[in-house]
């Protein structure tokens, strides 16, 4: 067995003790102490301090100096669990003041924690060469979220996910705001993939317009509903939400005639058929029925649900070029026919990825969609039909805590806002200051798990993405501009007078 890093000091509790280090050890380390018997307990470094008596304010007020007092460093630890052939379990007695403290072998970490709940692997354990694998099963039947501020990797966090689940065959529909999941079909280029063992490669991935090839070139495929002989209620639910009842029953007035006269009509009937009204109210319909016909998202050749939801590939509608407003509700009539296909048995099941989620399910107060109603139902009822949700937003305040309380799998990274804190603090069971103060602090490309199947929130480095990553953002200033902004010295410095040391060494000479 390796050397003791320290020895526990002082107060003892069950689930806490502090020791004084010995051996270098830094936060958020993992460490042990022998139990009660042969079991070893195992625990977490929340904090580390370090003190020197001769260095007090009351010595340095008074000019005196102790030369022979002594440095130390006192690190707390937050028990985890006694590690046992049964599983894991609360400790019943407190640690002894006096116990040797050793860093925790990595088979305990592994198992104690339940790193290894599946075949779907997102990254490393921080600090650790252990690999972070979850369950396929558990985390589309059960919802996640992935939740950070912009710049933090969320997007590129949840195409690891979705690469996972790809190579597990499971069924994808991401509805994509910005044209970022396209890039999945492309093996990626960078990232540091001996570290984590893996090989670039790209996947199966068909990426559907609701607008057109011209606004969005990279498309493979049109998408569109339905739209030969719509009911009244079909066409209203894709109308602007002020449309007033007046017009709506202007609407069923019309499509009624026009079922009396024919089986088989289209938007362009309707629209007809509503101009032969005599009611002033018409022009008004008429002007948001020719708008939803110009945008040609009803269609005789419709995109059928089976097609979206196909084992191992990923269907992406790229709502580039769609408003805001028809963007939620195109979303709100497709997840209603694919729930309800789903329901029959008539489609794979899967799992629907909804990017910018605070757009889509606007918590109440900070705004309205179409499509909250449906995507609420998913979360609450798709677990018993095989259909799973995944929601990733910039804003978790924004985003409806219903939706979210439904996550069993939560992947936060960098969050400062005080407000999408707050809302991570009531969203997440057991959020405590330490671990408020530890996502505030998290790095790009480092992430927080919280999982029912972990035994406590674990700090997760993602692995790089296999595919090429499309949510780069694009540089304002050139290089060359750079270049120009810099100072006259800078620019015409010749190269042999840059490798002495440059404007600083000539400015404060050499040492």
């Amino acid at each position: 067995m390796k050397s003791a890093i320290g020895i526990i000091v002082g107060e003892t509790s069950p689930m806490q003790f502090k020791f004084m280090i010995g051996r270098h050890v830094g936060r958020g380390a993992y460490v042990k102490v022998r139990g009660e018997g042969k079991d070893w307990i195992l625990a977490q470094v929340d904090e580390v301090k370090r003190s020197n008596a001769a260095y007090n304010l009351a010595h340095m007020e008074r000019g005196k100096e102790d030369g022979q007092a002594r440095e130390w460093i006192v690190a707390q630890a937050r028990v985890i669990g006694v590690a046992t052939a049964k599983g894991l379990r609360p400790p019943t007695t407190p640690s002894r003041p006096g116990e040797e403290v050793f860093l925790a072998d990595e088979r305990l970490i592994k198992g104690t924690l339940g790193l290894s709940q599946g075949r779907m692997y997102i990254g490393k354990l921080r600090g650790y060469d252990l690999r972070v694998e979850l369950d396929a099963n558990s985390l589309v039947q059960k919802h996640c979220s992935i939740l950070a501020k912009t710049g933090s990797g969320k997007s590129y966090t949840a195409a690891v996910i979705l690469e996972e689940l790809l190579e597990k065959k499971v069924a994808l529909l991401i509805i994509d705001p910005h044209g970022e999941y396209a890039s999945m079909k492309s093996p990626g280029r960078e990232g540091d993939f001996s570290r984590f063992k893996i090989k670039p490669r790209g996947y199966d991935v068909t990426v559907y317009t609701p607008a057109n090839m011209t606004v969005n070139p990279r498309a493979d495929k049109l998408f569109r509903f339905n739209g030969i002989s719509l009911n009244a209620r079909e066409i209203a639910r894709m109308m602007p939400e002020e449309s007033s009842n007046g017009q709506i029953g202007l609407l069923y007035e019309a499509i009624t005639a026009l079922k009396a006269e024919t089986d088989t009509y289209d938007l362009e009937d309707v629209i007809e058929a509503v101009g032969k009204g005599t009611s002033k109210s018409k022009w008004s319909l008429i002007g948001n029925l020719e708008q939803l016909n110009e945008m040609g998202i009803f269609s005789g050749f419709p995109t059928e649900p089976d097609e979206l939801l196909r084992r191992g590939r990923a269907s992406v509608i790229d709502m580039t070029g769609i408003g805001p407003e028809m963007q939620s509700m195109i979303v709100a009539r497709l997840l209603s026919e694919l729930f309800e296909a789903r329901k029959l048995g008539k489609v794979n099941p899967g799992m629907v990825v909804v990017e910018e989620a605070h757009n889509y399910i606007p918590e109440r107060g900070t705004g309205k969609a179409a499509s909250t109603s449906i995507i609420r139902t998913i979360a609450a009822e798709g677990r018993k039909f095989g259909l799973g949700l995944m929601v990733i937003s910039q804003r978790p305040a924004r985003v409806d805590k219903n939706v979210i309380s439904q996550c069993n799998t939560q992947i936060i990274m960098r969050v400062t806002n005080p407000n999408d804190l707050k809302a991570l603090s009531k969203g997440l069971e057991g959020m405590t200051g330490e671990l408020e103060e530890e996502i505030k602090r998290l790095p790009p490309g480092t992430a927080m798990l919280v999982n029912n199947e972990i035994e406590r929130p674990v700090v997760v480095s993602i692995r790089p993405r296999k595919s090429l990553h499309g949510g780069v953002s694009t540089p304002i200033v050139a290089p060359e501009e750079e270049m120009l902004d810099r100072p006259a010295e800078i620019r015409t410095e010749p190269p042999e007078r840059r490798a002495e040391g440059g404007l600083l060494r000539r400015m404060f000479g050499s040492r």
